[in-house]
């Protein structure tokens, strides 16, 4: 559920404050924030086509992003060129993955999404061994590869001919993962080094965005014909705190405990999304369903692992 610009598109940053809550908490609300935001989508379409959801949630995440920006004064980046590669990166990182992920939960759970969700590192792995030359796999990474994506396997009960899943929704959802790792190869290869700040390229990300979506959702959708009091919080919240606030949190452990760390949050995202189907929302849950997403997070962590001094 990141939508982080790059972690080197500024040059270091002089030594600050120390924050007044600890990274621990920070760090647990962020992994509570991403993993309810399936909840949320699932809530949002409840009331709304999933274009609107997705137009909703960047909307609000935006107008927290541009006052951020405001309180610490930056401006957004400067350059044709330069918003023309924003533009591509908001596309992949923003409104292509929200979009799917809202279509995807009309049809499949939000704990299903949320275990999807989890494969982006695997996914991001596949592709750097193609995009990335200087991005070399050990055995053990490659070893992840192969268990996360059994791990997937065994999430879709592939043994059982994938029966009683809706094969569309789930597509749409394993898509939007692997666009994510898409986006943020192409910022590796035109954004890094900009000058820029993460607050500033984010925020111009989410705008860029916000446009996107608000040119594509008339063609598909029509106005609402009443308005949705519940679903119409959940989107308020999944923009505000899922993508607007949770960017800001993660900049802050990025900065303090490093992105290695920082990056753990991806792993707590699939157990509480899935807590949080079951309990809120009376999901039905198979064995296969945790099984398999431990399974994955274990094959995604090995796909980390880089060797010594790299």
């Amino acid at each position: 559920m990141s939508t982080v610009t790059a972690s080197r598109t500024q040059s270091p940053a002089p030594a600050r404050p120390r924050a007044r809550l600890d990274w621990r908490l920070r760090f647990g609300a962020l992994s509570l924030i991403w993993g309810f935001s399936f909840l949320l989508i699932k809530v949002g379409t409840d009331g709304y086509a999933p274009f609107q959801v997705t137009l909703g949630r960047l909307v609000f995440g935006s107008a927290v992003l541009a006052a951020a920006m405001a309180v610490k004064r930056q401006r957004l980046p400067r350059g044709a060129r330069l918003w023309g590669h924003v533009a591509v990166a908001a596309f992949f990182l923003n409104a292509l993955p929200f979009s799917l992920f809202a279509y995807a939960e009309l049809t499949i759970p939000s704990t299903l999404a949320g275990i999807c969700n989890a494969t982006s590192p695997l996914w991001g792995m596949a592709l750097s061994l193609v995009a990335l030359s200087e991005d070399r796999p050990t055995r053990v990474r490659v070893a992840g590869l192969g268990l996360g994506f059994l791990g997937v396997l065994t999430v879709l009960g592939a043994w059982q001919g994938f029966h009683g899943l809706d094969a569309r929704g789930t597509a749409m959802a394993l898509l939007a993962s692997l666009s994510y790792p898409v986006g943020w190869i192409y910022v590796r290869r035109k954004l890094a080094g900009t000058g820029n700040s993460h607050l500033s390229m984010t925020g111009a990300q989410l705008m860029l965005a916000t446009l996107q979506l608000a040119v594509v959702t008339p063609l598909f959708t029509g106005f609402p014909t009443h308005v949705s009091v519940v679903p119409l919080l959940a989107i308020a919240a999944l923009g505000a705190l899922g993508t607007g606030l949770a960017v800001l949190l993660q900049y802050g452990l990025v900065a303090e405990v490093g992105p290695t760390t920082a990056q753990m949050v991806t792993y707590f995202i699939p157990v509480i999304a899935t807590a949080a189907g079951v309990a809120i929302l009376g999901e039905s849950l198979r064995w296969t369903t945790p099984v398999g997403a431990v399974v994955v997070l274990a094959g995604a962590a090995l796909t980390q692992v880089r060797r010594r001094g790299a």
